[in-house]
């Protein structure tokens, strides 16, 4: 009787044992997700990995040297163009200025009082002449002495000549009030240079001084970069390059707002590619530019390379290779097969395939399955 017990109780766990494998482990690993190729549109795309740049980025710089009294802008900060962004200090020129104006003013005095001087000696001399010339013909008639006469000329001739200095006097003004004109210009300008105003409307990027330091003319004060030429610096593998043209549409993916995508195009394909990494840059303009950017920050660029419509498609991750060729597996009546195909494009996650039918029962293994062999049964 204990023997029948024993056996009965061995062969119930077999059975259970058989039963929880065969539902828990054979089935499991014989049961495979099917999906069915889909007709749509594809786009095929080309990836690539790349920083946040500029075509114009203006370096602000002191036109002369000397210390810094003023910064208007700091880093991040949008400045329109014609503000005030730097004052350097002038030094002595503002001094110098009112010199140069005040000679101006003596000059344009001095101008004045020879062209009055003039007026008088021209009266002067209009009556000298009337007396010389009385003079010279009552001398024909020797109404009048020599010594007289003799008076009268030299008396002409003295305002004759004090008129040729007056003249000369008020030219000397007028190219005196010339030159000193000049002067305030030129100081004019020398001092409009300690002033620094905005080229451009844009971003200051980077502020590379302080109040109070000392520069030379070459030195960067502030970058403020134009956010008409923001774009992307893209970095995109020799091999897959090939297709990439000017206008193409991308899709830009900041570091900083991964959960967002931004749309652009390329604008410009760099002929040169990097010797070393076998690269080629590729830029690519954003349509709208984020708010806020940040120049140098890491960007993933999709470029649109091609469009497909009513193309058949299958999923990238159901392609297999089996001996060398490229194709998937397919269910038919419950037995794996694997069938060939060519991939006509890809995109992103699917690929564009001819070589099946649009009503296979594609299978797609994962790792609880068994590796799948032609002919097994698969459910």
């Amino acid at each position: 009787m204990n023997k029948i017990v024993r056996y009965s109780v061995v062969a119930i766990l077999v059975c259970v044992a058989g039963v929880t494998f065969y539902n828990k482990v054979y089935i499991p690993k014989s049961s495979y997700k099917t999906i069915f190729p889909t007709i749509g549109s594809l786009d095929v795309e080309v990836f690539g990995v790349g920083n946040v740049g500029a075509k114009s980025t203006y370096v602000i710089n002191a036109q002369m040297g000397g210390r810094i009294l003023s910064i208007m802008s700091d880093e991040g900060m949008w400045v329109r163009k014609g503000d005030l962004l730097v004052t350097m200090d002038s030094v002595d020129i503002p001094q110098l200025l009112d010199a140069a104006k005040i000679s101006v003013a003596k000059a344009h005095s001095e101008l004045e009082a020879s062209q009055r001087e003039l007026i008088s000696l021209q009266v002067q001399n209009n009556l000298a002449l009337v007396t010389y010339t009385r003079f010279s013909e009552l001398k024909k008639q020797s109404f009048v002495s020599q010594s007289e006469y003799d008076k009268a000329k030299a008396d002409l001739d003295a305002i004759n000549a004090q008129l040729d200095s007056a003249k000369a006097r008020i030219n000397s003004g007028k190219i005196e009030i010339t030159h000193a004109k000049k002067v305030v210009e030129s100081l004019e300008i020398k001092l409009s240079r300690y002033k620094i105003y905005a080229p451009i409307d844009g971003y200051v990027i980077a502020k590379d001084a302080e109040v109070a330091q000392s520069v030379t003319p070459s030195q960067s004060i502030l970058q403020i970069v134009d956010p008409k030429t923001v774009w992307i610096k893209a970095y995109i593998d020799e091999k897959i390059s090939g297709d990439i043209r000017v206008g193409q549409r991308a899709t830009i993916t900041l570091r900083s707002q991964g959960d967002k995508h931004f749309s652009g195009y390329t604008k410009r394909i760099v002929v040169q590619s990097d010797v070393v990494t076998r690269e080629r840059e590729v830029n690519i303009i954003f349509d709208t530019l984020p708010d806020p950017f940040y120049i140098n920050e890491q960007a993933e660029v999709s470029i649109i390379t091609a469009h497909f419509s009513d193309m058949l498609k299958i999923p990238s991750t159901a392609v297999r290779y089996q001996d060398g060729n490229i194709g998937i597996w397919v269910n038919k009546n419950g037995k794996a097969y694997f069938q060939n195909l060519e991939i006509l494009a890809r995109g992103e996650k699917e690929l564009g395939v001819t070589g099946i039918d649009k009503d296979a029962k594609i299978l797609i293994a994962t790792r609880q399955n068994k590796p799948l062999t032609e002919g097994m049964r698969v459910r």
